[in-house]
């Protein structure tokens, strides 16, 4: 490993000027995955910028309109220790108790595990099915965008040159409304994704109908996938056997796997299907007790 820089900004503004200061960069976040890939000449830098001590960025805070604004470098852990984030935003504790084990947990993040970009990170379908939007900065100033629309390749996104990710914004959810989280991995000694399925179903005030769904599939194609065709086959449905599989279905012909040392082709297709009916049957658990 060549000699790297390593920088710890404490305020945006000093981020900001280490990425203008002609070197290659990457962020250190969680670390978990940056420090192998520089170990093992994936990845070459001039820099490492420590983004673990820039307020923003390690701080959450509920909006108040009942949304949660998470800084992309807080740590899981702290996330799922939240009681109130428990209660109100079960899905986020899905996913969140599921990237790496309690060691990892306590340093890994949301902005770490979106900005590596993978096609199977775990937090990304959970947080597309949640309506959640991110905030990259830069010298130049602020954007939000949605999150589906952050990645476009494996380990690519659309992040500029001097650009950060600043906070994963997650809007209030709509009342009765329910979400889930759901993954299959190949033996818990390999925790990487075969397939993993974030949803969200909203039911009308009587709990009859589907009033609005949201269904995200990870791992089955070279970025996560919002298939929003899925979701909209449910609006004004009842919430039965019949109407998951139909939209299960449009999830799975959605999917464009390859087939890798996880799983095949013909099995991610599959569980495309099984996981997004799963994960469906189980918001409407939740939805229902709302």
């Amino acid at each position: 490993m060549k000699e790297i820089d390593y920088l710890a900004p404490s305020s945006l503004g000093e981020a900001y000027a280490a990425l203008q200061n002609g070197k290659t960069s990457a962020f250190l976040a969680g670390g978990t995955d940056i420090i192998v890939q520089l170990r093992e000449g994936r990845k070459e830098v001039d820099q490492l910028i420590d983004v673990k001590h820039i307020p923003e960025l390690v701080s959450y805070a509920w909006t108040d309109d009942g949304g949660l604004v998470i800084g992309a470098s807080v740590p899981f852990a702290e996330i799922y220790e939240d009681d109130e984030i428990v209660r109100r935003l079960p899905c986020v504790i899905d996913c969140a108790t599921l990237v790496g084990g309690i060691q990892i947990q306590s340093r890994a993040c949301f902005g770490g595990n979106i900005g590596n970009s993978g096609p199977a990170a775990d937090t990304v379908p959970a947080l597309i099915a949640l309506g959640a939007t991110l905030t990259l900065g830069s010298a130049d100033g602020a954007r939000d965008l949605p999150l589906e629309d952050f990645f476009t390749g494996p380990g690519q996104n659309v992040l500029g040159p001097g650009e950060l990710i600043i906070t994963v914004n997650i809007p209030p959810q709509p009342a009765n409304s329910g979400s889930f989280f759901h993954r299959f991995i190949p033996r818990n000694e390999m925790d990487i994704a075969v397939v993993n399925v974030g949803a969200r179903i909203d039911l009308d005030a009587g709990g009859e109908r589907i009033e609005g769904a949201r269904i995200s599939v990870g791992a089955v194609a070279p970025v996560p996938l919002f298939v929003a065709a899925a979701g909209d086959a449910l609006v004004g449905e009842t919430p039965t056997e019949d109407s998951f599989a139909r939209a299960a279905d449009i999830a799975a012909e959605a999917a464009t796997p390859i087939t890798d040392m996880r799983g095949s082709i013909a099995q991610r297709v599959h569980l495309t299907r099984v996981l997004t009916y799963r994960a469906l049957d189980r918001a409407l658990e939740r939805a229902r007790e709302a």
